[in-house]
């Protein structure tokens, strides 16, 4: 690795400003917010993947990718410009880099006292090294004490990252260990940094295999330092700041693109298992599922289809149906279309060496090329050989929708779920087309899953274009939030997973990942002890994603009856869930509409109380509901911290308020989970469901939890069909409402809007037995709140 140290002005522009580096190098500043800079390195001058599938300011991507160049998107502030003999500096109102020589950024936020605050600093021993042969590049910046850092998407282990070692590279990590293993399957280089007054983030635009070192490596010629690494492409990174990590995790989105927002029926209850599709009466099974979800009073929207369906003997052939498993499968999405369920099928990029397609679609050439022969790569991909599908070749990319709807949608599949797209091509020199400009695999890895999931959402798009589609897919980059929604992986059964899980599924919410779930009741493995289920169906019911699966190693099945001691804990629990779906709908909404996370670690609006950021198997989902996970054996009470604000925590169950900023011990009864509310605030709930139809749902209650004595609380609610893209012309109802608590009354005043009428007329108002206020709304004594 060769160092670069020696700058001079090449020229300013409008967006910024380039330097030449050590006579040869080309690095760019770019303002592209008042916020957001860009540093941009091309070596000699170019660039060595001249596009990008991951920035999406303003609109999606094109197909073929974004210019790598282009400043479309961005408001391109106005800035000033300084320059003295060893250094120059950029400012905007809200971030300032300074470059040093020898070649050294740092960087300045203005906080909310309005002084400026170094945040972020280049290593000045060396902050940008290059190979003298070869491909790679490394950017080294000084690591300081009080940092923290979060991010990096789907990680095992702790939410902090402080202190240790990551890598990028896309693997199918069937069993991994949730508190240690690395790498798992998705690449999002994106860490999130705190500081007092001004936090920030760092986005490296690398599609490459990359590692990040975070205070793991220490190095006695240099200050503290943290390291990025990639193996092949450029250095292009961008730098933003926020007053709070909660700003920072909204700006990351905005860069990378909006989250989809899914029907209404994908927050219910999916059940899945590779048994019923790997069983010989495979059709029966699945049929069978829908009877024990009516027998057991479970509510249940959805079924994944696992890949048994494509089987031939023991092996897995996409967009192949084993007929002598399902004889019928028109009838069966019929009947499982009766019941009020729909099905996602899953499908997998690669054909096996002896897939019935495979000589066909290698005639078209329509796989990733061997980079020496000019034939199909060859990898491993379950228990056999295979060739992965080129995406970035259009005519793949028409083939795949042509399959998906002619072998799925027209019989009767309703959903995709895009599955084992890590793309593990260990020839990294493997050849794609690229649209036209062959791009070698290693440069654009995890691309493959997100263009795979964006033809499987254009296919279903396309098929029923009056419906918002739902699309699954476990590999994938940062901006595949842009059209599916995701999970982690091939958990293992153990309690370990169910508490490290949940710090996982943080993680990618913090790194803009905000539609996400995990495997409950855990994949791999064991099957789990009655105990460790309920707890993780209690814990999955508090997640976007609520889908019980698994692939037991003694052939049994997680599902919500398997074990008849505990069948009424569980299905207590996902009822529970389905109380909650119309608040649960609203965030899926904000999601979408205002950029906020649906997870939510505590801290993440509670920045102000350092207890916050202790690690604890706490989360918010949304701003009012702190969910009390059990992760122990055994436990029957939990401690649990109440961040400190100023409403202070409502118990769920019991309508007891406490301050914040204590810890409480709450009753953890194996049947239910300890849930506390954000003092004042109010959830808007069904009755119970057996599934999503809008149709039945005929009851909306507002069950307030009030505060002690006076103050303020506000919240909304979102409705619409559930389905359609109606919305986009004001058939939704937005509802809002603001609360006075007095001593003597709760007043409620609510507004709307939109033009959707759902199927309940108004709300009933709940209060927690033993609430003595009488309750007025509109300036009238009554606890129902008619719309019309």
């Amino acid at each position: 690795m060769k160092t670069l140290k020696h700058w001079e002005l090449e020229k300013r522009h409008e967006a910024g400003i380039d330097l030449r580096v050590d006579g040869k190098h080309i690095m760019s500043l770019r303002v592209l917010e008042q916020g957001l800079f860009r540093v941009l390195l091309q070596r000699e001058g170019r660039l060595e993947l001249n596009r990008t599938w991951s920035i999406a300011p303003q609109e999606d991507v094109p197909v073929e990718g974004r210019n790598r160049l282009s400043n479309a998107g961005f408001s391109l502030p106005e800035f000033t410009f300084e320059q003295s003999e060893n250094q120059l500096r950029l400012a905007t109102s809200q971030l300032r880099v300074t470059v040093h020589q020898p070649l050294r950024l740092e960087w300045e936020g203005l906080n909310q006292e309005g002084e400026w605050q170094l945040i972020a600093s280049d290593r000045p021993t060396g902050a940008y090294l290059l190979p003298s042969k070869g491909e790679g590049v490394e950017h080294f910046q000084r690591r300081y004490a009080q940092d923290n850092y979060y991010g990096l998407g789907e990680k095992a282990g702790d939410l902090n990252r402080t202190g240790r070692r990551f890598e990028m590279r896309n693997l199918d990590a069937m069993g991994y260990n949730a508190a240690s293993t690395d790498p798992l399957y998705k690449h999002v280089p994106f860490t999130l940094t705190r500081h007092e007054g001004v936090s920030f983030g760092l986005f490296y635009d690398n599609l490459s295999s990359c590692r990040f070192d975070l205070g793991n490596e220490l190095d006695n010629y240099h200050l503290p330092y943290r390291r990025f690494s990639a193996e092949a492409g450029d250095l292009d990174y961008y730098l933003f700041i926020g007053p709070t990590l909660l700003e920072v995790t909204k700006k990351f989105v905005r860069l990378t693109g909006k989250t989809f927002f899914g029907p209404k029926w994908s927050l219910g209850y999916s059940g899945s298992t590779m048994h019923y599709t790997d069983a010989p009466d495979a059709q029966q099974q699945l049929m069978k599922f829908i009877r024990l979800c009516a027998e057991h009073r479970i509510p249940c929207d959805s079924f994944q289809l696992s890949s048994g369906y494509t089987s031939i003997n023991d092996k897995r052939y996409v967009f192949n149906w084993n007929h002598d498993k399902f004889p019928r499968p028109e009838a069966m999405t019929a009947a499982f279309h009766h019941a009020g369920l729909k099905l996602a099928a899953n499908i997998k990029p690669c054909l096996l060496q002896d897939h019935p397609l495979y000589a066909e679609v290698a005639e078209q050439g329509l796989f990733i090329q061997d980079s020496e022969t000019a034939t199909p790569e060859c990898s491993s991909f379950w228990d056999d050989e295979g060739s992965h599908l080129d995406f970035t070749n259009p005519a793949t990319f028409a083939w795949w929708q042509a399959q998906v709807t002619r072998q799925l949608l027209e019989k009767g599949i309703d959903s995709t779920w895009n599955d084992n797209n890590e793309f593990e091509v260990w020839d990294g020199d493997a050849r794609c087309y690229g649209f036209g400009e062959p791009i070698a695999i290693k440069h654009i890895r995890p691309v493959m899953p997100l263009l795979m999931m964006r033809a499987s959402f254009e296919a279903q798009l396309k098929f029923a274009p009056h419906k918002r589609p739902y699309l699954i897919s476990r590999s994938g980059c940062a901006g595949m939030q842009r059209y599916v929604q995701t999970w982690s992986g091939d958990n293992r059964t153990d309690w370990s997973t169910l508490r490290y899980n949940t710090r996982m599924g943080l993680g990618m919410s913090l790194s803009g990942l905000y539609n996400v779930g995990h495997d409950v009741g855990g994949f791999a493995g064991p099957k789990p002890e009655a105990e460790l289920f309920v707890r993780w169906v209690q814990n999955g019911v508090m997640h976007p994603r609520f889908t019980i699966h698994s692939w037991n190693d003694d052939s049994t099945v997680n599902e919500p009856w398997m074990y008849p001691e505990v069948t009424t804990a569980v299905r207590e629990a996902i009822e529970l869930r389905y109380r909650l779906l119309p608040y649960f709908y609203t965030l899926l909404w904000q999601a979408y509409a205002d950029d906020e996370p649906m997870l939510r670690p505590t801290f993440l609006d509670n920045e102000h109380d350092a207890s916050t950021f202790e690690e604890n198997d706490d989360f918010l989902i949304g701003r009012d509901l702190l969910v009390a996970s059990v992760v122990e054996k055994g436990q029957r009470e939990r401690e649990v911290y109440l961040p400190d604000n100023a409403t202070g925590w409502v118990n769920f169950y019991s309508g007891e308020w406490f301050r914040g900023g204590q810890r409480i011990l709450l009753p953890a009864a194996l049947d239910r989970l300890p849930l506390m509310v954000r003092g004042g605030s109010a959830l808007p709930c069904s009755a119970r469901l057996a599934h999503c139809d809008v149709e039945l749902d005929t009851q909306r209650s507002l069950q307030v939890f009030p505060l002690p004595g006076a103050g303020k609380a506000s919240g909304s609610l979102f409705e619409d069909d559930g389905e359609s893209h109606d919305w986009q012309q004001g058939m939704a109802l937005w509802l809002a409402w603001d609360i006075e608590y007095t001593d003597q009354r709760i007043n409620l005043h609510f507004t709307r809007r939109g033009e959707y009428r759902p199927r309940w007329r108004g709300l009933n108002v709940v209060l927690p037995v033993g609430e003595t206020r009488e309750v007025w709304i509109e300036g009238e004594k009554t606890s129902s709140y008619l719309l019309w």
